[in-house]
C-alpha cells in the first residue's frame, strides 16, 4: 500500500484562506453562528468566571478561590453533589442497558415496530410541563400507586416525600431520555453493513457472538455519543425535579441544580458561579475520562 501524503494543518489553513479560496466564503456564512455562540457563549461563560474569583459583584475584589472552598464546605452543596452523582451513576447505566434493549428489538423485524418507535420518540416532543401532572397524580400520598396498593393490602409509600423519591427520579430520567437514545442507536445500528452479519453465519458465528463481535464493536462511537449526552442529561434534571417535588423537595432528591437556583434567589451571585464552574468541571472530566475509555476499547479490539 502506497503511503497517504498528509496535508499539516497550517499549510491547510493557507490553502484554504488564499485569495480566491473557499475559506473565506465558509467563514461569512459562520459569521452569524459564530458571533451568536460568543454573545450568548463565550462571553457569560467569561464573566461567571470573573464573578466566581470576586467577593462581590459590584465593585468587588479579588477574593481567588475562597468562594470555591466556601462552596465545597457547605453541606448543602455536599449534599447536592452526592444526589446527583448518585442519580448519575445509576440512572446512567440504567438508561443505557435499557435503550440499547430496546434499539436491538426495534432494529429487528417485529410487527408494529413503527408504532412502537413513535412511542419511544413520543417523550421527547412532548413539553415536561404538560406531563408532570399525570406523575404527580401517579405518585402523589393519595396517588394511583398507593391506591393500588391499598386495593392490595399494602401499605402506601411516600414516594416524594422519603427516600423513594429517588426511584421516581430515575424513572422519570430514564423516560425522558430512553427515546432520544433510541433514534441514535437505531441510526447506528442502520449503518452497520448487512454483509457482515451474513459473512458471519456463514462462518457460522451464532447470534450472540455477532452482538459482541459486529454490532457492539462497530456501534461504539455511537454508544460513546449516547453515553456522553446521557452523563450531561443526568446533570440536568432540574426541572423535571422541580415541577414533580416543588421547590423544596425531599433531601434525596436535592441536586446541585437546586442548590444553585437557591444562590440565584439569595442573589448570592459568587457563590452560584462556583458552584456552577466546579458542575461543569466535573463533566470536562467525566467526558475526558469516556474519550479515553473509548479510545483504549477501540484499541483493545483492533
Amino acid at each position: 500500500m502506497l503511503p497517504q501524503a498528509r496535508i499539516h494543518r497550517p499549510v491547510l489553513l493557507r490553502r484554504l484562506f488564499k485569495r480566491g479560496g473557499d475559506g473565506w466564503t465558509a467563514l461569512l456564512f459562520l459569521a452569524p453562528s459564530l458571533i451568536g455562540f460568543a454573545l450568548f457563549y463565550l462571553i457569560p461563560f467569561a464573566g461567571g468566571l470573573y464573578y466566581s474569583l470576586m467577593d462581590s459583584p459590584v465593585n468587588g475584589s479579588f477574593a481567588g478561590w475562597s468562594n470555591y472552598r466556601e462552596v465545597a464546605g457547605s453541606a448543602s452543596f455536599r449534599k447536592a453533589a452526592v444526589n446527583t452523582a448518585w442519580l448519575a451513576g445509576l440512572g446512567v447505566p440504567l438508561l443505557m442497558v435499557i435503550s440499547l434493549t430496546l434499539a436491538l428489538l426495534l432494529n429487528r423485524a417485529l410487527p408494529l415496530r413503527r408504532w412502537f418507535r413513535t412511542a419511544f420518540v413520543l417523550p421527547m416532543v412532548v413539553p415536561a410541563a404538560s406531563v408532570i401532572l399525570f406523575w404527580q397524580v401517579l405518585f402523589a400520598s393519595h396517588g394511583w400507586l398507593n391506591h393500588l396498593l391499598i386495593q392490595a393490602d399494602r401499605l402506601p409509600v411516600p414516594w416524594l416525600e422519603s427516600t423513594s423519591a429517588r426511584g421516581v427520579i430515575v424513572v422519570l430520567y430514564v423516560w425522558k431520555n430512553v427515546g432520544y437514545n433510541i433514534v441514535l442507536l437505531l441510526a447506528g445500528l442502520a449503518a452497520i453493513p448487512r454483509e457482515y452479519y451474513e459473512s458471519a453465519s456463514i462462518d457460522g458465528a451464532g447470534k450472540i457472538r455477532q452482538l459482541f463481535g459486529i454490532t457492539l464493536r462497530y456501534l461504539i462511537p455511537t454508544l460513546f455519543f449516547v453515553t456522553v449526552m446521557s452523563v450531561i442529561g443526568a446533570f440536568k434534571v432540574f426541572r423535571e425535579t422541580y415541577l414533580i417535588a416543588g421547590e423544596y423537595p425531599h433531601d434525596s432528591i436535592y441536586m446541585l441544580q437546586h442548590y444553585m437556583n437557591n444562590m440565584f434567589l439569595a442573589l448570592d451571585y459568587q457563590k452560584l458561579t462556583s458552584a456552577a464552574y466546579m458542575m461543569a468541571a466535573v463533566i470536562i472530566a467525566l467526558v475526558v475520562l469516556l474519550f479515553q475509555a473509548e479510545r483504549w476499547f477501540r484499541r483493545s479490539l483492533e
